[in-house]
């Protein structure tokens, strides 16, 4: 796989907090990639670097309700985006709910890993597939489940 990632970290409001602690966390880890992220997140995201005197690249796109998770979506569908972490809040209505799918579901069509928490993100940034050279991934496939024969 790959040694050098590009990372998309997005979190909504009640959320950002959350996505910062990770940051910081990680900060090691993630500033070896490159992370794109929407413009809220993006620019909290900077801050939690430069206060921790960690240089890392970041993009921010625009904000999600602007069209930011449908750049995000974008870049998922020309293969310009490794991992996502996406921390939702899943307790509050969102006025861009239309883009927060088509993310989800880009994700799940071009095969690109989503964290939706902090644990999952944790362990899917932390996998040792990511500096295996001879993992490839599966590719995925559609086909009609056949009940007569489940094998095929």
């Amino acid at each position: 796989m790959k040694k050098r990632l590009s990372i998309a970290l997005v979190a909504h409001d009640q959320r950002k907090a959350d996505m910062v602690s990770w940051v910081k966390y990680n900060a090691p880890l993630l500033a070896k990639h490159d992370l794109v992220c929407t413009g809220t997140t993006g620019s909290l995201i900077e801050k939690a670097f430069d206060e921790q005197g960690v240089e890392a690249s970041v993009r921010c796109m625009n904000s999600g309700p602007m069209g930011g998770d449908a750049e995000i979506a974008a870049m998922v569908v020309r293969n310009e985006i490794d991992l996502a972490v996406f921390l939702i809040d899943d307790l509050n209505p969102q006025p861009h709910e239309a883009d927060i799918q088509m993310l989800l579901r880009q994700c799940r069509l071009h095969n690109v890993p989503i964290a939706c928490n902090r644990i999952s993100a944790d362990l899917m940034i932390s996998s040792a597939l990511w500096d295996d050279e001879s993992y490839v991934p599966v590719e995925q496939t559609y086909v009609k489940f056949n009940r007569d024969n489940p094998n095929q």
